[in-house]
């Protein structure tokens, strides 16, 4: 079979041979037609699994390059959306404020009107009392008019008329007493009227605030979800990477827990209405979340999330066991000189020559957390030095233990040595 083989593929792979010539000797080696064809099989297979691999890991360090971007953009909407209902919360609270005062300024007409009501009307009971009193006395003063009369017509044999001035007196005391009691009349009427329309005013004035009180519990709620939505994220990022949210929330307040100015007597409201304290409860919920919110970013800022590396590279070693032994980090390829920048905001804590690790850079971090870049052909910090987040730090090279020019990256918390991909991974999740 061998031999049949290796007679089909002689027109195309003649046999060659390979002459190893000594002082005192020669020798060849025979490459037959097969083991070219296995030869160039082989070499070809190993440069497609190259190029196809090469590929995968530069879309890898491109997207996850891309991520902490993605971050920022969407950070921004959020923070505009946020602000967005904020001042919606705060137009619906000054249209509530406003409708409660026109509220109280027409129960205090109301009030007014009632009292203008109540006095009228006891104005009018006294007129009336008054009238009966008057009346009376007419009646009694028509007797003993009538009376005298009649005692003068059986003195004189006459029949003597009702005196003119006596009747004329009482006439005007009945006119009087008419116009007062038709004008009390009228201003109960009008008062009672403007009372009326009192009312039909508060009704209204209610149905709005009940509206507005509505509408403006409608947007806190939807804030509300708005702000617990996007903190799961953010505490998953942290759980993620092995740190405890509380923890980090707890350290983060630590230095930033600032106090003072002058302080005012409290206010008390005195509206007593339950959907108000019902929103004025939510929107104290709404502001925790949104402290824990920006205590979040303020962390996220001081954790190494970037890439080490921004041109291409390869991934040629991950973390974990590696020949038996512990790879406490991440081996990146690329050509000698490749830039290396900061992974976060630190402080350089040590810059030079360190064991297998060659020329070695440490950068101390927030929140306990340690980033490492070794084998490097240039440093261009030193102790002490405080850097940023994709500042230029040093050189790729091949100094210590090492194979080929690579940078050997790792992330450690409090000393222990942690998957630096799960931090530039963690990013995604708040994408």
């Amino acid at each position: 079979m061998t031999n049949r083989l290796n007679a089909s593929l002689e027109r195309i792979l003649p046999e060659k041979r390979l002459f190893l010539r000594s002082d005192d000797d020669t020798r060849f080696v025979r490459l037959r037609p097969l083991t070219q064809l296995a030869a160039l099989g082989g070499i070809t297979l190993a440069f497609g699994w190259t190029l196809v691999a090469s590929s995968i890991l530069a879309i890898d360090a491109m997207g996850a390059g891309s991520s902490r971007d993605g971050i920022i953009s969407t950070q921004a909407a959020f923070e505009q959306r946020l602000t967005q209902l904020s001042q919606e919360r705060d137009a619906r609270a000054a249209e509530a404020l406003a409708a409660q005062s026109r509220f109280t300024a027409a129960l205090e007409q109301v009030s007014q009107m009632q009292s203008q009501l109540l006095s009228s009307e006891e104005q009018r009971r006294e007129l009336q009392a008054g009238l009966d009193v008057v009346q009376s006395s007419l009646r009694d003063a028509l007797a003993e008019g009538k009376g005298g009369q009649q005692a003068l017509a059986d003195a004189t044999g006459t029949d003597a008329a009702t005196d003119p001035a006596r009747r004329a007196e009482v006439t005007a005391a009945l006119d009087i007493l008419t116009g007062e009691l038709r004008q009390a009349a009228d201003e109960r009427a009008t008062a009672m009227q403007e009372a009326e329309e009192a009312r039909h005013a508060v009704q209204e004035l209610s149905v709005e605030r009940e509206q507005i009180l509505a509408r403006n519990d409608e947007i806190l709620t939807q804030l509300e979800d708005a702000v617990t939505v996007s903190v799961e994220p953010l505490d998953q990022v942290f759980r993620s990477v092995g740190m405890n949210p509380d923890d980090v929330l707890a350290t983060i307040r630590e230095g930033y827990s600032g106090q003072g100015g002058p302080l005012t007597p409290m206010g008390r409201s005195t509206r007593g209405d339950a959907a108000l304290t019902n929103s004025e409860t939510k929107a104290n919920q709404i502001i925790v979340t949104l402290d824990q919110m920006n205590t979040y970013r303020i962390a996220m800022e001081k954790l190494p999330l970037a890439m080490p590396v921004k041109q291409s590279f390869r991934y040629t070693s991950g973390f974990g066991r590696r020949w038996g032994r512990a790879h406490e980090g991440v081996d990146m390829a690329a050509p000698v000189g490749t830039p290396v920048h900061a992974t976060g905001d630190g402080i350089v804590i040590h810059a030079g020559r360190q064991g297998a690790y060659g020329n070695l850079i440490k950068i101390q971090h927030e929140l306990g957390v340690e980033t490492r870049f070794g084998h490097l052909s240039r440093i261009n910090v030193k102790v002490g030095q405080r850097v940023s987040q994709g500042e230029l730090i040093g050189a790729m090279g091949n100094t210590g233990r090492s194979t080929g020019p690579h940078l050997h990256y790792e992330v450690r918390m409090k000393g222990r040595a942690v998957d630096p991909m799960s931090f530039i991974k963690a990013a995604s999740n708040v994408q």
